[in-house]
C-alpha cells in the first residue's frame, strides 16, 4: 500500500474521516447561528448549551421513555426548538432593536444556567448513548475501515445543511424570512405575521443544534459541558465563512474540519489552533468573511 509523504494510508484517511465528521457537526452548528445571525441579527452564544440539550434529551427520551434514537432525531430538535422559541419571545424580543451586544450577554448568561442545571442534576461525567443497531459495525473499504454510524452523520449533515440552504434561498418562504430581516413593515403590510416569523426562525435555528446533538450522542459520551469548547470553533467558522452566510456556514465547516483533520495528520502540534490562525488571516485580508458581502 502507498504512502503519502511517509504517511501511511489508514492513518492518513482515518484522519479526513475524522475531519469529515468533526466538519459536519461544525456545518449543522455554524449553519444554525448563520440562520439566527442571518435573518435575526442575534448573536447566540447560547447555541453549544443547546447543542448539548439535545444531545441530554434525547438521552432522556432513550433512559426514562425508552424512546429510540430514531424518534429521539426528530423529537430532541423538536422539544429544544420549542425551548428556543420560549427563550425568543420571552427574552430576546425585547432586545431586538438594541446592540448585538445585549444578545450576546443575554444568551451567554443563558449558557452559564443552562450549563450549571445540567451539571447540578447530572454530574460531569459522561453518559453512555448507544449507537443504532443498524447502524452499528462498519465496512472494510481496503485501504481503511468505515464505521457505518460516522458515514450517517456525515451523510444526514450534508442533507440538512443543503435542504436548509434550499429552503432559504430558493424557496417562497425564504424569501419571505429575507423580507422581513430587510423590511419588516413592509413584509407586515402583506398580512404576514412577522413577530410568529421571528420567532419560527430563532426556533429552527436552535433545533439544528439539537439535531447535531443527538447525532453526537453516540459518538461522544453526553455530558453537561459538551458544547463548551465546540461553540468557540464554531464562531471562528462563522467568521471565516461570513457571518450570516448561509453557504459560507456549510462549505466552511466542511472544509475546516477537513483541514484540521489534515493538520492532525502532517503538523499534529497545530492541529488544536488551525482554525484560528486561518480566521486571523481572514479577519485580515477579508474582514466581511470568505462567502460574506461587504458592509
Amino acid at each position: 500500500m502507498f504512502e503519502l509523504l511517509g504517511i501511511p494510508p489508514q492513518a492518513l484517511f482515518g484522519q479526513v474521516l475524522l475531519g469529515l465528521i468533526n466538519g459536519s457537526f461544525y456545518a449543522v452548528l455554524s449553519l444554525g447561528l448563520a440562520v439566527i445571525f442571518g435573518l435575526l441579527n442575534i448573536i447566540n452564544f447560547a447555541h453549544g448549551a443547546l447543542y448539548m440539550m439535545g444531545a441530554f434529551v434525547s438521552w432522556m427520551l432513550l433512559t426514562y421513555f425508552g424512546i429510540p434514537f430514531w424518534f429521539a432525531l426528530v423529537l430532541s430538535p423538536l422539544i429544544v426548538g420549542a425551548f428556543g422559541m420560549v427563550i425568543e419571545r420571552t427574552m430576546l424580543r425585547p432586545l431586538h432593536e438594541l446592540d448585538h451586544l445585549y444578545s450576546l450577554l443575554l444568551t451567554f448568561g443563558l449558557t452559564l444556567i443552562i450549563t450549571g442545571i445540567f451539571q447540578n442534576y447530572y454530574g460531569v461525567s459522561g453518559k453512555p448513548y448507544p449507537i443504532p443497531p443498524i447502524l452499528s459495525g462498519g465496512v472494510n473499504l481496503g485501504f481503511m475501515y468505515l464505521p457505518k454510524y460516522r458515514a450517517f452523520i456525515i451523510v444526514m449533515s450534508i442533507l440538512v445543511c443543503f435542504s436548509t440552504w434550499f429552503l432559504i434561498e430558493k424557496t417562497r418562504l425564504g424569501a419571505y424570512l429575507r423580507a422581513a430581516t430587510e423590511n419588516p413593515e413592509m413584509v407586515s403590510a402583506f398580512g404576514i405575521n412577522v413577530p410568529l416569523l421571528v420567532t419560527l426562525t430563532y426556533g429552527f435555528g436552535v433545533a439544528l443544534a439539537a439535531f447535531a446533538g443527538v447525532l453526537a450522542a453516540p459518538v461522544y459520551s453526553v455530558n453537561p459541558v459538551m458544547g463548551n469548547d465546540l461553540i468557540i470553533v464554531v464562531f471562528a467558522v462563522i467568521v471565516i465563512g461570513g457571518m450570516g452566510s448561509i453557504m459560507g456556514a456549510i462549505i466552511g465547516g466542511f472544509s475546516l474540519g477537513l483541514v484540521e483533520g489534515l493538520t492532525k495528520v502532517f503538523y499534529p502540534e497545530a492541529s488544536t489552533t488551525i482554525i484560528f490562525i486561518i480566521m486571523a488571516l481572514v479577519l485580515l485580508f477579508k474582514p466581511s468573511g470568505i462567502f460574506g458581502r461587504e458592509a
